[in-house]
């Protein structure tokens, strides 16, 4: 996979491209992130790249020309273009699976400032959210996006790493332990030391449904349940009516 990051802060990438999985997926080139300086593409002079919006309001409006500059620059048949936006879908763990499957080059666009010209939407495939809320930019959003799609290429990690991972299967993990077995007084469930696999197995499915069932109850409404998931949710459903 390429990403190809649009931004007016390039230093902002650089502890972030030299750490970890994204520097060593990099180096095996597994994934190729480039980054690109908005300001480099602009024929103002300074490197400006902002400008007043018409009909008045707040601060500055990023402009558009630089943006079609380059991102006709970048684009490919293979391109799928994301406007880093508040007003987009929100990304999730679903969609950064599709994508690290299907898509093969990526152009992300960091906004800034009260955001960029409305015409930067006709270069654009989808508006993506990390979350309902506003940052001051685009750029963290673009490595969360970053890494979440370079964490499942093939061969960045193992995939049983990330296959029961909080979301991959709509659900959140069971609860993990290490050593110490016992600190303080709190200790490692007696289960896991078992050495017996399926009671194992079913234990972390068991946990990992009711620690979905009590902190995220939106997720389990959404998740289609085969037969020993929906009954291990109706009995862990009594359980807490019951206390």
């Amino acid at each position: 996979m390429t990403i190809d990051i649009i931004t007016i802060f390039p230093n902002f990438f650089d502890q972030f491209l030299s750490t970890s999985k994204i520097k060593h997926a990099i180096m095996d080139g597994q994934v190729v992130i480039n980054i690109h300086d908005l300001r480099d593409y602009t024929v103002l002079k300074g490197g400006k790249i902002d400008d007043t919006p018409y009909g008045g309001g707040a601060g500055m409006l990023m402009i558009y020309p630089p943006f079609e500059t380059l991102i006709k620059k970048l684009k490919t048949d293979e391109t799928y273009t994301i406007l880093l936006s508040p007003q987009g879908t929100v990304y999730n763990q679903v969609l950064a699976t599709k994508w690290s499957k299907e898509i093969k080059h990526m152009i992300l666009i960091c906004g800034h400032y009260e955001g960029i010209d409305e015409r930067i939407l006709t270069l654009v495939d989808e508006e993506v959210s990390i979350g309902d809320y506003v940052l001051t930019g685009g750029e963290i959003a673009a490595m969360v996006i970053t890494d979440s799609l370079t964490r499942l290429i093939p061969g960045v990690i193992n995939e049983a790493s990330y296959s029961e991972d909080s979301h991959q299967q709509g659900l959140l993990k069971y609860p993990q332990y290490t050593k110490p077995e016992i600190y303080n007084g709190l200790a490692v469930p007696e289960v896991l030391k078992s050495g017996h696999h399926e009671k194992i197995r079913v234990w972390r499915l068991t946990e990992s449904l009711k620690k979905t069932l009590i902190k995220r109850p939106d997720m389990i409404d959404k998740k289609v349940l085969n037969k020993e998931e929906a009954k291990i949710l109706a009995n862990l459903k009594k359980e807490i009516e019951t206390k």
